[in-house]
């Protein structure tokens, strides 16, 4: 089969992002052998100052939905969001979804589950994002189940006063995780990760026995990538940073593509021979 360099995945180093050495093709990951993880934000959705205003464009949800009909339904979302705004957002989709970094689960089958929290201590946390993000406008505290995340991308400048003040919340209460992306820290009473959610997917049908693929584009999808990698699969950075992923696209227009081509794939094909 001719590669087209054009229609490829270019790998980089996460130590220096240095150019692409191969390309990788959507034939590389053939439906009936994959199993595909997706972020949700900066992945599937641009990354707007309101999360709630957040969107996917129309054939990126067509091309999910043929994606997961030609994998079997081995399709899964794994998202920071809850699943109930994963919901709202995929609309019409009903894909396997893991929410707020892996501590919400909803399985291929239509099962969900959740991490047991302490509500006190979540009714706490909540309290204490609320208050400080209200005395500074422009912040946003978005509740979670089991979590609050701390938008700061309208006041980029209050950025290290929000660090530390997550920062001290978690010193105060070793149950909180901190998790920091793109201008938001998040605190979150659960040390689940997307790692552990791959895993759990990956244990049952229709993931099981397949090669894992997960795709994303923050430091929240790092643990994420470290999975795929320890397993045999296949991961990739959407956009600059450094990263453990072990290919890159330039950008959300750029996997967007990608996922179209994965989407049109033969569900015959087969991997092409590596040199």
């Amino acid at each position: 089969m001719e590669r087209k360099a054009a229609a490829g995945i270019g790998w980089s180093s996460s130590r220096n992002n240095a150019p692409p050495a191969e390309p990788m093709l959507p034939d590389d990951l053939p439906p009936a052998q994959t199993a595909y993880f997706l972020d949700f934000d900066g992945t599937l959705a641009g990354i707007v100052p309101d999360p709630a205003q957040a969107s996917v464009e129309p054939q990126t949800l067509a091309a999910l939905d043929r994606l997961a009909a030609l994998a079997g339904g081995a399709v899964a979302v794994v998202s920071g969001r809850s699943i109930a705004e994963l919901d709202r957002m995929l609309d019409p989709l009903r894909l396997p979804l893991a929410g707020v970094h892996g501590l919400e689960r909803r399985t291929a089958d239509g099962t969900f589950m959740r991490t047991g929290i302490d509500a006190g201590a979540e009714r706490r946390l909540v309290a204490a994002v609320g208050t400080f993000a209200g005395s500074r406008p422009g912040l946003l505290a978005e509740v979670k189940p089991g979590s609050v995340a701390l938008h700061y991308r309208r006041r980029p400048e209050l950025e290290a006063g929000c660090l530390a003040f997550a920062t001290d919340l978690a010193l105060a209460d070793p149950r909180i995780r901190l998790v920091t992306g793109k201008k938001v820290v998040e605190m979150k009473l659960s040390a689940r990760t997307k790692g552990d959610a791959i895993a759990d997917f990956m244990a049952e049908a229709p993931f099981r026995g397949r090669r894992p693929f997960f795709a994303g584009d923050d430091t929240t999808d790092e643990a994420g990538f470290a999975l795929v990698n320890a397993t045999g699969g296949v991961s990739l950075k959407v956009g600059p940073g450094p990263t453990r992923a072990r290919h890159r696209v330039e950008d959300r227009a750029a996997f967007a593509a990608f996922l179209n081509a994965l989407a049109a794939c033969d569900p015959a094909a087969r991997p092409a021979p590596r040199r």
